[in-house]
């Protein structure tokens, strides 16, 4: 099982001045690849906490994605603190030189070229022609914040995370969750495997709860929607889907 975890960086999503669209974007993507999200977290422009966070994400997840700190300002400080909570020095990238003169020409500063500085043993992935390579070092991407820009970067290299698909079941129901709470126990009990929500919904639609089985193995996944269909009462099950 891959599994992920999405690291979300910047003072403007704490404060709301900005609203993370990053994350929701990153997890729907992952699980349509097979890769299952098992952590999202939300840190300061603080390099101490920065550098750790990543650290500690990379020791627990397949793949760690981080998003924002990287452009040329005094709070962009993402890649500098991700090699000094790895020990590790920088240096500048080539590739990375190359596209930011080819994009600003005469008008490069020296801020613009703090951009090419990358933690040592980091690999480039050329993504689109004329266009400054992904960051990778070991198995973090690191994402710019823009969020037009991270699904341009995410989308052209995500092929690379595709693995065992996670396949979806659902039933919609006429039904309080009270009522379907013992199926519900009974069927995690004898289908520990299977990842089983229950989603109520208040207003707007014809059903009352909308249940979700999702499992990468299909024939385990049918079993446990048989067994979870004989013990909830017939005339609640509107559609499944």
């Amino acid at each position: 099982m891959k599994t992920a975890g999405i690291i979300i960086i910047g003072n403007e999503i704490l404060s709301g001045k900005v609203t993370d669209i990053n994350s929701p974007y990153l997890c729907k993507e992952l699980r349509i690849l097979g890769v299952e999200v098992r952590q999202i977290i939300t840190i300061p422009d603080i390099p101490e906490i920065i550098g750790q966070t990543v650290r500690d994400f990379s020791e627990q997840f397949s793949w760690v994605f981080t998003s924002g700190g990287i452009g040329p300002t005094h709070d962009d400080i993402t890649v500098a603190s991700i090699a000094k909570g790895f020990d590790i020095e920088l240096f500048e990238a080539p590739q990375i030189m190359k596209a930011i003169q080819n994009y600003h020409g005469d008008k490069m500063t020296a801020a613009h070229r703090r951009m090419a500085m990358i933690p040592e043993g980091s690999e480039l992935i050329e993504y689109a022609e004329g266009r400054g390579p992904q960051l990778k070092f070991r198995n973090i991407f690191v994402f710019p914040g823009i969020p037009e820009y991270l699904k341009i970067r995410f989308a052209s290299i995500k092929e690379r995370f595709r693995t065992t698909p996670i396949v979806l079941k659902q039933i919609y129901l006429k039904a309080d969750e009270g009522e379907i709470a013992d199926s519900l126990d009974a069927t995690m009990a004898e289908f520990p495997q299977l990842m089983l929500g229950s989603y109520p919904k208040v207003s707007g639609s014809d059903y009352d709860v909308k249940l979700t089985l999702e499992c990468r193995d299909s024939v385990y996944l049918d079993k446990a929607l048989n067994f979870l269909c004989e013990r909830l009462p017939e005339e609640c099950i509107l559609r499944f889907e």
